[in-house]
């Protein structure tokens, strides 16, 4: 495959772009129709739209990192080249890194106080955007983390807002604050109830989009409320974190998802993983602490049988003679260490190419 003809004063601004350059960057650069046309049938360079390439290099890396929501957003704005437009909904979520629902459609969305249109791959509503629910989020020109979740928690699934809603403000990226104002703002917008009684049901102590489920699970089957987030320590060591905790029972809540089981973390490898929860989990055992694990499956079709082995677990009064100590934590902490994009991951300078390390970028 030959190499795309692009020079290095139009290919050096579109590191930071996921690679897209346009025809008429190319041109002014002097690359004749042509050479494009050529390396377009040589496959060195895709048409992404019309007027709007990227080579088969960058266009792989974007793939390798799941970053095909946002090249085919920063196409559709580049081709679009409407300022006033912005990312919003589920693109907009996708630029902050938030939870999605996995069935979220590929089509980018974007808001405009002025026109209302529709086109191949994109849609954009028209409807009023304060200067103060706009933000440029590295590449993207995208409405704010608090906008974004008002707008799309007006139409996903309970769980999924309430999930985008808890990581945003796990992440900082908003606050209760923010959230009342923008919603105040939409008193009238159709499905403002929705996204109102998601808010509501936030906690950002939740640390991964099962954590929410669960707890909006538990509520539904009428058991009592766990304290998110406990530290359990013995002889002033942390042995653990609870995801939930019952303090008079001594019960841990703990809800599994199986990326930490498939992906290294923490330096550590799966088996390293599972290995070092089992001794902790050993210890305190030993000294009197229940253990209840849950998984996806048992919050979506094996509820009934979860609920009443809480319940059991519940009747159970904790050990008189506690050695350990429960802090709950007042806020909930980034999972550090994580290799894997989960839907977390701030998307603050979407490059492409080697960085100056020599190390090949990573999606981020």
């Amino acid at each position: 495959m030959s190499t795309a003809p692009v020079p290095l004063s139009v290919d050096e601004p579109a590191r930071r772009r996921l690679g897209i350059v346009t025809s008429a960057g190319l041109a002014a650069a002097g690359v004749t129709k042509a050479e494009i046309a050529s390396a377009v049938r040589s496959g060195s360079l895709v048409r992404l739209r019309p007027g709007i390439l990227v080579t088969a290099a960058d266009l792989a890396e974007v793939a390798e990192t799941r970053r095909r929501p946002g090249l085919d957003a920063l196409a559709v704005t580049t081709s679009l080249g409407r300022p006033s437009a912005v990312l919003s909904g589920s693109s907009a979520a996708w630029v902050w890194g938030l939870p999605r629902p996995r069935t979220s459609s590929a089509t980018v969305e974007l808001t405009d106080p002025r026109r209302w249109r529709r086109g191949q791959g994109w849609s954009m509503t028209r409807a009023a955007l304060p200067d103060d629910e706009v933000t440029l989020r590295g590449a993207y020109r995208v409405t704010t983390a608090a906008r974004t979740i008002i707008d799309v928690a007006r139409s996903w699934p309970e769980v999924h807002a309430v999930a985008a809603t808890d990581a945003a403000l796990l992440r900082g990226l908003t606050d209760q604050g923010e959230l009342r104002r923008v919603l105040a703002r939409q008193e009238f917008v159709p499905g403002i109830p929705r996204a109102a009684r998601a808010v509501a049901l936030a906690d950002g102590r939740a640390e991964s989009w099962l954590e929410t489920y669960g707890r909006l699970t538990f509520a539904a089957l009428g058991l009592p409320p766990f304290l998110p987030q406990v530290e359990l320590r013995v002889d002033g060591r942390l042995v653990k974190v609870a995801d939930g905790w019952y303090r008079e029972a001594a019960l841990a809540v703990e809800f599994d998802g199986r990326v930490k089981y498939r992906e290294p973390s923490y330096g550590r490898t799966p088996a390293e993983e599972l290995w070092r929860e089992k001794r902790d989990e050993d210890l305190l055992r030993s000294l009197g602490v229940q253990f209840v694990r849950v998984v996806h499956e048992d919050l979506s079709g094996g509820r009934n049988a979860l609920a009443r082995q809480v319940r059991r677990c519940l009747a159970r009064p904790g050990p008189a003679l506690r050695e350990w100590q429960d802090v709950p934590r007042p806020e909930g902490r980034l999972r550090d260490g994580s290799v894997v994009d989960d839907g977390w991951l701030a998307r603050a300078d979407d490059r492409v190419g080697v960085r100056p390390t020599g190390r090949p970028s990573r999606a981020g």
